[in-house]
């Protein structure tokens, strides 16, 4: 069986070549999905999905201690058979409506785990009653194995670019007001803006997940500004300014070393990254920096980031204020909405005032930050 890495392609699209060759020998199979799984939040993510009926759980999000069977494939590493879904008595009766009511019939579910590390699920759906025989899950362990491979391999590259920008903002965290509570928030915050404006717009779910690990490194460039402009307590002089906008086109230069060095430049998820960094200070009005851009010219990524960070930021402690209430930093928002900021992107944010507070609550500043 052939690995599915052409190279540079996204694994949404690598999935949908491999499920159209593997329907060779498994016609059955007529769904093929990947959920992620975060520790942090136990969220489990919708990520990718090669369907060829309705995608039931695109953008979908749920605690995975809510989903009792599941959590318990997770704990023990087991594998689960459904072969008549409409009689199975389901412990999550609206996931399984979803299934149904799309046409799928049977379910095969493999948890994904690499190195003793419990990473998320494959799921194999069938329109035909009874399809997963013993015969079929024994064949079918080998792809599941592929599909569980190149998962890992694709969290894995988009980690180590991950990781390889965090060293350098660790370096450089010393020297700014950032904090680890911080960009977990606003790292959040975008995921929150992204879940709901990717159906609107037809992105994936593999989309939204990058957003969400590259949105914390968006300011990665200030490790090249000088420590008497970064450290200021007061109010920048123009030609400060001017040295202090630097970090990012400094910024997009690390992430474009990175990538070459990695010799990953044409990767979906650097595009992301060089995005998130490259237009976080643009401004919907084109008064932003560095290139002035205006309205959709400023890719999605960017206009996100500036949103989530800058209510994160007007929310918080600084050395040099007291946070401003949540209300506060909805009606400069507002202000600024159109202005600044991308108008849908706020709108969603005052939206969803619940979810932040839980974001809030669950990622609040500690002595350690």
């Amino acid at each position: 069986m052939q690995n599915f890495r052409p190279v540079h392609q996204g694994l949404a699209e690598r999935l949908a070549c491999f499920h159209d060759e593997i329907k060779r020998d498994f016609d059955g199979i007529n769904r093929l999905a990947i959920a992620i799984y975060d520790p942090e939040t136990d969220l489990l993510k919708s990520f990718v999905d090669s369907s060829e009926g309705d995608n039931p759980f695109e953008h979908c999000v749920a605690r995975l201690s809510e989903l009792t069977p599941l959590a318990t494939l997770a704990r023990t590493g087991g594998r689960r058979v459904i072969n008549d879904m409409v009689n199975h008595p389901a412990s999550t009766p609206a996931h399984a409506r979803k299934l149904i009511e799309a046409g799928y019939l049977s379910s095969y579910t493999v948890p994904l785990f690499h190195k003793g590390t419990f990473h998320g699920f494959v799921f194999f759906n069938s329109f035909q009653c009874g399809y997963f025989t013993p015969g079929v899950v024994q064949r079918l362990r080998a792809v599941a194995e592929v599909v569980s491979l190149n998962t890992i391999m694709e969290l894995d590259a988009v980690r180590m670019i991950q990781a390889a920008v965090k060293t350098v903002r660790q370096i450089s965290r010393v020297r700014d007001e950032e904090t680890g509570a911080h960009l977990e928030r606003m790292a959040r915050y975008a995921r929150l803006i992204a879940l709901r404006l990717a159906p609107r717009l037809g992105l994936s779910d593999e989309w939204v997940e990058l957003l969400f690990q590259f949105a914390p490194l968006h300011d990665v460039g200030k490790i090249a500004v000088p420590d008497q402009i970064l450290f200021k307590p007061g109010r920048l002089t123009p030609e400060e300014f001017e040295v202090m906008k630097t970090h990012v086109a400094k910024g997009s230069e690390i992430v474009d070393t990175m990538a070459d060095t990695f010799r990953i430049g044409g990767a979906p998820y650097v595009r992301v990254l060089r995005n998130v960094v490259a237009h976080h200070h643009e401004a919907i009005d084109g008064s932003g920096y560095p290139c002035g851009l205006s309205g959709d010219a400023i890719s999605l990524e960017g206009r996100i980031t500036a949103v989530a960070d800058v209510f994160d930021a007007l929310t918080s402690v600084r050395p040099y204020k007291a946070a401003w209430t949540t209300a506060d930093a909805f009606a400069f928002l507002t202000e600024q909405s159109g202005k600044k900021f991308d108008p849908a992107a706020v709108a969603i944010l005052k939206d969803n005032e619940a979810a932040i507070v839980d974001i809030q609550r669950q990622f609040a500043e500690t002595p350690l930050d």
